[in-house]
């Protein structure tokens, strides 16, 4: 059964970057793959990114749903909050 993921990224400079996939650790290896032309908005802020949260979804739709959520302002407020510590 594929299972799906929301992370959130973050970079030396505090920089988050919010996404999901089916693949997290090759999903992780591509934003940190100066090569790789998929991640426009990592290539623009310095890595290296590490992996700050993950969540593990069964349905692609779940994923995307909660993707959308931490991408709104609460979702951002909560990132900051919970996951940086509220700095």
């Amino acid at each position: 059964m594929t299972r799906y993921y929301v992370y959130v990224l973050v970079n030396a400079c505090g920089k988050t970057y919010v996404g999901q996939t089916a693949d997290l650790d090759r999903r992780l290896a591509q934003h940190n793959d100066p090569s790789f032309r998929g991640t426009l908005y990592t290539k623009r802020h310095a890595g290296p990114w590490r992996l700050l949260h993950g969540e593990e979804f069964s349905l692609r739709r779940d994923a995307m749903v909660r993707e959308r959520q931490l991408k709104t302002a609460k979702g951002r407020e909560w990132v900051k909050g919970q996951l940086l510590g509220g700095c």
